[in-house]
């Protein structure tokens, strides 16, 4: 159909969240559809079995049904690079760029985009998994200029158990990292019920709350040359199109240094 974005989701196997959630917020632009394919993914740990799961050949495998359906934009709708690295989503983009022809985005490499363009450093997290796991993602966005002043995490390692946690409980757990100082908060995992309450809580709590399935699409609509600003009630993460359709697989500018001890940083931003 002329003048329709298409969308393409790569979806963990036990994940289902994500897909209602995202048809959720594309509910009001009759010219986006969103498409998914799901490869194996049941736990999320740091066994050498959970691991493998996000070997880059199962996702291409899916990668490469998506485009049959020739979409403009294929997302790695997952937050598996928070804990592997960042490379792995860089690489991942490239070979799947490279393998279908159409532009490739990942939740991970969005929240990285979005720390970098909106000077975040210094994050709350919330998530369900287990305390290595957390600990290899704090590692990470370090690494990367941000660092997690207060964090919240379930000890899950089932991926379909995920889902069962619901929005009063994640909304509990971001108001608790909120309380602890942070200018942010992420909910990092596509099967946990964050986006919903983004709006509600950006309200009380006066920062931004960015879940992991809202910074795919928010990257794939923008690969796709549509605006952000269109999808309304799910945050502020939309309301700001910056930088719109800049490549996702690309390195970003170094990350500011995260202020001194004793410092918040909000003198700082802009």
């Amino acid at each position: 159909m002329a003048g329709v974005a298409r969308i393409g989701m790569l979806t963990p196997s036990s994940n289902t969240v994500l897909e209602p959630t995202t048809a959720a917020m594309l509910s009001g632009l009759t010219d986006v559809t969103v498409h998914f394919a799901r490869f194996k993914v049941t736990e999320i740990a740091l066994s050498d079995e959970a691991l493998g799961q996000f070997d880059d050949a199962e996702i291409l495998r899916a990668a490469e049904l998506l485009a049959h359906a020739k979409v403009d934009v294929i997302g790695w709708n997952g937050t598996s690079a928070s804990w592997l690295g960042f490379d792995r989503d860089e690489r991942l983009c490239e070979r799947i760029e490279a393998l279908t022809k159409a532009r490739a985005c990942t939740s991970v490499l969005a929240f990285r985009e979005i720390f970098s363009q909106r000077n975040i450093r210094r994050l709350g997290l919330v998530t369900p998994y287990t305390s290595d796991v957390q600990e290899r993602i704090m590692t990470n966005w370090g690494a990367a200029g941000v660092t997690c002043t207060a964090e919240r995490h379930l000890g899950l390692s089932d991926n379909f158990s995920f889902a069962d946690v619901d929005e009063r409980r994640v909304a509990e757990l971001v108001r608790e990292v909120a309380g602890e100082g942070c200018e942010a908060v992420a909910v990092v995992c596509t099967n946990m019920r964050g986006a919903r309450m983004a709006e509600p809580l950006e309200a009380e709590l006066g920062i931004p709350i960015y879940d992991s399935i809202a910074t795919t699409l928010w990257k794939g609509l923008r690969l796709a040359g549509v605006e952000t600003s269109r999808v309304q009630g799910w945050g502020s993460l939309f309301a700001d199109d910056r930088s719109a359709g800049s490549k996702a697989g690309s390195k970003l500018n170094p990350l500011p240094p995260a202020p001194r001890a004793g410092q918040t940083g909000a003198e700082d931003r802009p």
